[in-house]
This record gives structure tokens, C-alpha cells and sequence, in this order.
């Protein structure tokens, strides 16, 4: 797993010197588990030799896709919510510290954004992952805060424990979270918290855009429509899985 991780998250194909130095295993054991991983079809080897994702890692991937509930049940929801407000929609699920993107819905606009479905970025300064954040409670988010090594993004991001505290604090209190280019220069959104009834899934909604054009005052009238398609998707969840027993 960790070497899927390696060579799926890199930019590019991969030779095997590059994969060497970051994986922490010998030549020859690196050299029979990537062999081991192209014989399954999960790695496969380009004409120059490269190391890239495997078809059938993607085959396993698009069926896990395709039968992700939450994701189903949120999709016309995100659609609805692109709809009134023409910009980018992000759906993504907490995961440890950082936040995972479940599905996106472009922006009708001229210029969009870049982002992937499946790509993580760190909860503590995302709109996504502080909304999540806000509805853990208070020990979990202690234990989770505590853990967190916060590296600067941009001037805006969120410095240390107390900072992110103080503005989850707020979060709870408003029902919604911003990202004021505390991630991307450039990049602002407001998003929404998402938590499955037995508290085992948390997630958050969001609209994002540009920072000249998604202004303080469009995020604060955004916010609204973002919190009704976020409890939107709670109640249909709540009533896929029908009552509690």
C-alpha cells in the first residue's frame, strides 16, 4: 500500500530510482514487490520503463465509486447547491487530519478550479475539513488538534492549536466554516458540516472560488444555502438507513 501510494500520488510516472529514494526498503525487496504489484495489474511499466497506476487498481476504484452511497444520496444536492450559486460545489469526508473529496461540481464560470476528486488536503485549513472539525466532540477534537503539525500554506493560514480552536469555536457558533485563502492564494469558500447519525462519518459541503470574485459578502450569503444542502443530505441519509434501532 505504501508503494501504491508513491506512485499514485506523484506527479508523473516513475522510475525506480525515484521510487528508491522515497520508499524506506532495500533495492532488491523494492525491486520483487513492485514486480509483484505489475503482475497483479495494479502497477504497470510505460515504454521508458516508468512505474504508473495499473488498470485494474482503476477498474476497483471506479466499482468502489460507483457504489458509494453517501455520495449518491449528496449528488443532487451539490448540483442544486452549484445551481444557486453558478461556482465550484466540494463534497469530502474527514479522514484522520485531513479531508477527502468525495465528488465535485464545476462552476458555470469562465474560470475554475483545481481541484480532484480523491485528492486530500489538510482539515485545518480547508473550509471542508474545519466544518468536519466543528462537529467532532470536544475530547476527539482535542486529541485530534494535538496531533496536528500546522505548516503555512499561505500568510492566511492558521499558525498553531489555539488559532484553529478559536475558529472552530466560532464555526460551532455560526453553523459554517470559511476558507479565506488559508490553503491557495486566491482560493475562498464557505462550506457546511455533514454527520452521520451515529457520528462515525463526518464530512462538510462547500463553495469555492476565486477570492476577486467569491468576496466575504458572497460567502456570507452563500452560507445559508450551503448549511440547508449539508442538513439536506443528513436527513436523506438518515433516510436511506432508515430509523435507529
Amino acid at each position: 500500500m505504501a508503494l501504491l501510494d508513491v506512485v499514485a500520488l506523484a506527479d508523473g510516472p516513475m522510475r525506480f530510482t525515484d521510487i528508491l529514494s522515497l520508499a524506506d526498503q532495500p533495492r532488491g525487496t523494492l525491486h520483487r514487490q513492485l514486480s509483484h504489484l505489475v503482475e497483479e495489474g495494479l502497477l504497470e511499466i510505460d515504454r521508458d520503463g516508468r512505474y504508473l497506476i495499473g488498470l485494474r487498481l482503476l477498474t476497483l476504484a471506479s466499482r468502489s465509486w460507483a457504489r458509494n452511497e453517501f455520495r449518491a444520496v449528496a449528488e443532487p444536492h451539490l448540483h442544486r447547491l452549484q445551481e444557486e450559486t453558478s461556482e465550484t460545489v466540494h463534497l469530502g469526508i474527514l479522514r484522520g487530519a485531513e479531508v477527502i473529496y468525495l465528488d465535485k461540481v464545476e462552476g458555470r464560470q469562465s474560470v475554475r478550479m483545481y481541484s480532484q476528486i480523491g485528492n486530500a488536503s489538510p482539515a485545518y485549513c480547508t473550509g471542508v475539513g474545519k466544518a468536519a472539525l466543528s462537529a467532532l466532540g470536544d475530547p476527539e477534537l482535542a486529541a485530534r488538534v494535538a496531533a496536528l503539525e500546522f505548516r503555512r500554506y499561505t500568510e492566511h493560514t492558521l499558525r498553531n492549536a489555539a488559532e484553529l480552536l478559536s475558529d472552530i469555536s466560532a464555526i460551532r457558533a455560526r453553523g459554517y466554516a470559511f476558507d479565506l485563502e488559508e490553503h491557495e492564494s486566491g482560493i475562498c469558500c464557505v462550506a457546511a458540516p455533514i454527520r452521520s447519525d451515529d457520528g462515525h462519518m463526518l464530512a462538510g459541503v462547500s463553495v469555492t472560488g476565486p477570492a476577486y470574485r467569491v468576496t466575504p459578502q458572497k460567502l456570507q450569503a452563500w452560507a445559508p444555502l450551503t448549511v440547508a444542502a449539508a442538513d439536506s443530505i443528513m436527513m436523506d441519509m438518515r433516510n436511506r438507513m432508515g430509523p435507529k434501532r
